[in-house]
């Protein structure tokens, strides 16, 4: 039998503890005054106020794997954005708003200077949304990930008042669908992409500069997923439903917030798709109706609201664009691209 310590064994304890230390520097500039107890406690907590019938909301992601992107460009400033932003945004379709988040990091050899610059990218993230970056857990888990590689995941709570809550149920015929601009893959896709290029056999391309992109096919890749809260919440009280455009594409999540008896109708002419998009289809000679079942295709949010209501959210909502409407359907199929 083999004696020994816990850190021959792969875990530093000490190192752990220090790198809490530096944590708690890094999330404490989010807190207000509604955190109670943070980093450190056994079990965060946060009270909240101002609200009759408050309805809590939740969600939980990872960025996927564009994390093995960011692991084979030793880059993980974005990574951090990503992911606070890739939950924010799933919340906030029901009009709800963050007030805290939660982050878990796997690794299988503690590396205290990714964990920060991860760490630093949630704040930033979180503190743009005025979210409290309240809590999390770095694991040291040796064996478990092959070398350089971890996982990381995120968990936000937010909060809606029950009266002001949007409700996609009033969806009807000859509503208006509004498209608001993606500015690239945000964190869905990227299976498909290290395949096109081979990546996990030869990372080469990724540093590659690409005329049509105007940098680099991995700083395209790597561009953060955006947080839409700001530019919507002006609108929460003028549409009937918000569909974030996430993995599946206008396919699979336009739908998740249409009642059974209609279809969205899109017209893909009706706005411009960041350049990465075509790099992708040609590269990879991907056909058309792949393309938009995978990724955002250049939509990052979809908008319902009622026609008397459009010059209102397109005025409010930067950027936004009438992109399609909804009709009445008795067939299985909600979604139609036209082009």
């Amino acid at each position: 039998m083999t004696e020994g310590t816990y850190k021959q064994a792969g875990v530093d304890l000490e190192a752990s503890q220090n790198l809490k230390r530096r944590i708690r520097d890094i999330v404490t500039p989010t807190h207000g005054p509604q955190v109670l107890a943070g980093v450190g406690a056994f079990g965060a907590m946060y009270q909240f106020s101002g609200h009759r019938e408050p309805i809590l909301v939740s969600s939980t992601d990872p960025v996927g794997t564009k994390l093995r992107l960011a692991v084979m460009m030793e880059r993980y400033d974005t990574i951090g954005a990503d992911l606070v932003n890739a939950c924010i945004n799933d919340v906030i379709v029901c009009g709800a708003r963050p007030i805290f988040f939660l982050d878990y990091i796997n690794m299988s050899s503690l590396r205290p200077d990714v964990v920060e610059e991860l760490l630093g990218g949630m704040a930033q993230a979180c503190q743009e949304v005025n979210c409290a970056l309240i809590g999390g857990e770095t694991a040291e888990m040796p064996g478990v990930f092959a070398e350089g590689n971890f996982d990381v995941s995120g968990f936000v709570v937010g909060v809606v008042e029950k009266s002001e809550m949007i409700d996609p149920t009033t969806i009807s015929h000859g509503d208006v669908l509004i498209g608001v601009p993606s500015n690239g893959l945000h964190t869905n896709g990227y299976s498909l992409v290290r395949h096109v290029y081979g990546l996990d056999t030869d990372p080469a391309p990724l540093r590659e500069h690409r005329p049509e992109l105007g940098e680099t096919l991995g700083d395209a890749l790597l561009r953060p997923h955006p947080p839409y809260l700001d530019a919507l919440a002006p609108v929460f009280s003028r549409v009937k439903g918000i569909a974030h455009i996430t993995g599946g594409g206008l396919i699979e999540n336009v739908p998740r917030m249409l009642p059974d008896d209609v279809t969205a109708r899109f017209d893909t002419r009706a706005w411009p798709f960041p350049p990465i998009f075509n790099t992708i289809q040609e590269d990879g000679g991907i056909p058309r109706d792949e393309m938009y079942r995978v990724f955002n295709m250049g939509l990052g949010m979809v908008l319902v609201c009622d026609p008397s209501e459009v010059d209102a959210v397109v005025n409010l909502v930067p950027d936004s664009m009438i992109v399609g409407e909804v009709f009445s359907s008795s067939g299985d199929e909600q979604v139609v691209l036209q082009s």
